[in-house]
């Protein structure tokens, strides 16, 4: 496992990916959770459903989908680095393609999951920060950075 000091702080870029996978997933399984509270008396799949956080539409099916991929993260996580930083890598390339999906698909039957522009905006930064963390660009430029400067 790499160690670097960064401005003080001593960060293990080997731990990264099961953190991030780790708080993402539960995130994910409480959104997931949370939306069966607005998704009730929507259609469980279709192209509209209930407000979560009075911004993010979601039914039945978008709810279960919350839960299998922050229930994936989690596991991924536990088992280790490599498994967390392969599932933050997938479910980032698969975040931005269902935002590009997204796009096309809102306002048409073809949105089975609800999606609205707010939805699409999300899966955009989802998209971007998994896919980030998950190829380890992010460590590499930091360890990059901190191998050109003398520890202080």
């Amino acid at each position: 496992m790499a160690t670097y000091r960064s401005t003080g702080v001593i960060a293990h870029t080997g731990r990264i990916n099961q953190g991030v996978g780790f708080v993402f997933g539960a995130v994910f399984v409480l959104v997931g959770l949370t939306g069966f509270v607005v998704s009730g008396g929507h259609h469980a799949v279709g192209p509209e459903g209930g407000e979560l956080f009075g911004v993010f539409q979601v039914n039945v099916l978008h709810n279960v989908v919350h839960l299998v991929v922050g229930a994936v993260m989690v596991a991924a996580a536990i088992m280790g680095e490599r498994t967390a930083r392969n599932a933050n890598a997938t479910f980032g390339v698969v975040y931005l393609v269902l935002f590009a999906l997204g796009l096309a698909i809102v306002d048409t039957p073809a949105n089975v999951i609800a999606l609205n522009g707010a939805d699409n905006a999300l899966h955009l930064v989802l998209g971007l920060a998994l896919t980030v963390v998950g190829f380890g660009f992010g460590a590499r430029m930091l360890a990059r950075r901190d191998a050109a400067r003398p520890f202080r």
